[in-house]
């Protein structure tokens, strides 16, 4: 798995797994299992979740897979975990539980990555001061937020410890373009990695008319182009979600897939980029 080119980010694979939705309905568990040990077996290293997904349960599955994973040849240290924690538990105190909590689901002693799911109404400074006691105890390596619209952001580098903020997770595809116009910029100057949430859609991209007829010129397939094209940008990585063996490899394979400037010209011509500022999608 190709590492993002942002040299302040060279510790982040360019593509993960998402793992919303799963966990929620123990009809399934065997097969969302198998998929998650599955996408370690294709080459799969980054993984993300909460402890919203499924209340619990996607990390409770996610666990189950790594653990299996890591009473193999599978060292901790290839992989790179992350998870969110709820606003209501994102106090300096509450924080520290939930972590705690997550961790005992994930049968991890440390996360790579700890984010405050979206802003609630508890005060930044004390979830900063939460996510630094967790990374003094060694319970996490980083921590960073998701859902952070620009305003969000400058808000939490104004604090002491702001500039501590390691990533901001975002709904970011071909479609929701926006935040290329002031969002990922200011995350570039800083080094900040963006991490894109539903890079296809949710699957819709795959079924794009113009992406198909490009696709197939190229060798790839829509999902492949949409993936690839965000990956382009500098300090970005995605994270699409998929228990489908064929979709894991070939969301996968999308990581080793570099365009060309005539191909992202036509993919840009079929989504434009944004002109002005437009709101933070949320999915």
């Amino acid at each position: 798995m190709p590492r993002m080119s942002a040299p302040a980010a060279s510790h982040l694979p360019a593509l993960g797994l998402g793992t919303w939705r799963m966990g929620e309905n123990r009809r399934t568990h065997a097969a969302e299992l198998a998929a998650l040990r599955l996408a370690v077996d294709i080459g799969y290293r980054a993984f993300d979740t909460a402890e919203m997904y499924g209340e619990g349960g996607a990390e409770t599955l996610l666990g189950e897979a790594l653990a299996a994973a890591l009473r193999g040849t599978l060292q901790r240290d290839a992989l790179y975990v992350v998870s969110k924690v709820y606003p209501h538990h994102a106090s300096a105190q509450g924080v520290v539980a939930a972590c705690e909590r997550s961790l005992k689901r994930l049968q991890l002693d440390h996360l790579d990555l700890y984010l405050l799911h979206w802003r609630g109404s508890i005060p930044l400074p004390q979830t900063v001061e939460g996510f630094e006691r967790l990374r003094e105890r060694g319970l996490i390596r980083r921590w960073g937020v998701s859902n952070f619209d620009l305003d969000d952001l400058q808000e939490l580098a104004a604090l002491p410890l702001g500039a501590q903020c390691a990533a901001n997770q975002v709904w970011y595809s071909l479609s929701r373009r926006g935040v290329e116009f002031d969002l990922l910029p200011w995350q570039q100057a800083r080094h900040m990695p963006l991490m894109a949430y539903s890079p296809i859609d949710q699957g819709a991209l795959a079924a794009h008319t113009g992406l198909k007829r490009l696709a197939q010129h190229l060798g790839a397939t829509p999902a492949q182009l949409a993936l690839a094209r965000l990956l382009a940008e500098p300090g970005v990585m995605v994270i699409p979600k998929s228990s489908d063996p064929s979709r894991l490899r070939e969301n996968f394979d999308a990581a080793a897939l570099r365009l060309d400037a005539s191909a992202c010209a036509q993919i840009d011509a079929m989504f434009p980029p944004p002109r002005r500022r437009v709101p933070l999608a949320v999915g």
